[in-house]
């Protein structure tokens, strides 16, 4: 049933209860804050559709979350500290009062998780499907933001955490998993295309050391080929060092196809970076005291020949679809 409530008493019973002071309440047109003292301000945005993003039917927290932490894994890779974030709701007429609330509840919950207030917005009703755009606000010293354009000649190419849960979970989500997968192992990739984990702790490690960044949200092939094909650079890439959780070892054991599946699916939100090598000892420490794995997988050239990928047995490999895309 839909809420009966009104647009503004919508926006004061669910969303203004979780905004922050730049808000204003919620009862102007638009927030104020202030920038900090020799910071540039980092924007991103990002849209969340159902059917294209998540199910339907996904838990309203779940997808609460997903729409903020792209976000804040944008906000990551590129080393800022959050400020704060509008929201835009598209609703369908499904869309009711229990749902609203659990909605606002989760979103509240990760913008104290993550120190990014809700600053304004818009709430629409659409006959389409549900649809959520968020712009996060952030901020670094002056200069210092992490570029996707930055790799250099000679830099050790990373990645964070883990690659391919998040494809295989959605492979399951749609009934299309291996047989014999246990039960832990499918819960643990189910729970990671649901809610992604961005890296968030990472950011000031990134923005000290990283030359060329960005976050892995369409695929590894794919996101790595456009961060060295933006900074004019090449690499070779080793596929078989990518780092892959136990709950993938598994699958992929299961079904070997999901490897592929793994290295060009989308939503791990992972981070990439390519840090000078002579760094490369002091980055992987920080790393660590930040309590999140990285794994070399590769080095980067200055060269005019096509980056290469490289598979588990060693061969190069070549894929006719590096990446999601929406085109």
């Amino acid at each position: 049933m839909t809420s009966p409530l009104s647009e503004d008493d919508l926006i004061a019973r669910y969303f203004a209860p979780i905004a922050g002071p730049g808000a204003l309440g919620l009862k102007d047109d638009a927030a104020c804050i202030a920038a900090p003292d020799g910071c540039d301000l980092i924007l991103t945005k990002d849209v969340v559709v159902a059917g294209v993003h998540f199910f339907a039917n996904d838990p309203p927290a779940s997808i609460a979350r997903k729409a903020l932490r792209v976000n804040i894994s944008d906000l990551a890779a590129k080393g800022a500290d959050a400020l704060g974030f509008l929201l835009a709701l598209a609703m369908p007429s499904h869309i009711d009062a229990a749902w609203l609330a659990d909605f606002a509840r989760a979103l509240g919950e990760d913008a104290a998780l993550y120190e990014i207030p809700l600053l304004g917005g818009d709430t629409v009703k659409t006959p389409g499907p549900l649809m959520i755009s968020i712009t996060a606000l952030g901020s670094a010293p002056k200069g210092d933001m992490a570029r996707r354009t930055g790799a250099r000649d000679g830099d050790r190419l990373y990645v964070s955490g883990t690659i391919g849960d998040a494809a295989i979970g959605l492979k399951l989500r749609m009934g299309e998993g291996p047989e014999g997968l246990s039960q832990g192992a499918r819960m643990h990739l189910l729970q990671r295309y649901l809610e992604p984990q961005p890296r968030y702790v990472l950011r000031h490690v990134w923005r000290d050391f990283a030359n060329g960044a960005m976050d892995v949200s369409d695929g590894l092939v794919g996101d790595v080929t456009k961060m060295l094909k933006a900074s004019g650079v090449s690499s070779r890439v080793r596929l078989a060092e990518a780092p892959l959780s136990v709950a993938a070892r598994e699958a992929i054991a299961l079904d070997p196809t999901l490897f592929d599946i793994a290295m060009t699916g989308g939503d791990d939100y992972e981070l990439l970076a390519s840090v000078a090598r002579e760094r490369a000892a002091e980055f992987e420490a920080a790393a660590r005291r930040a309590g999140v794995a990285l794994t070399h997988i590769g080095d980067v050239v200055s060269s005019v020949d096509a980056l290469e990928f490289f598979g588990r047995d060693g061969a190069r490999r070549i894929f006719a679809r590096g990446s999601y895309s929406h085109f």
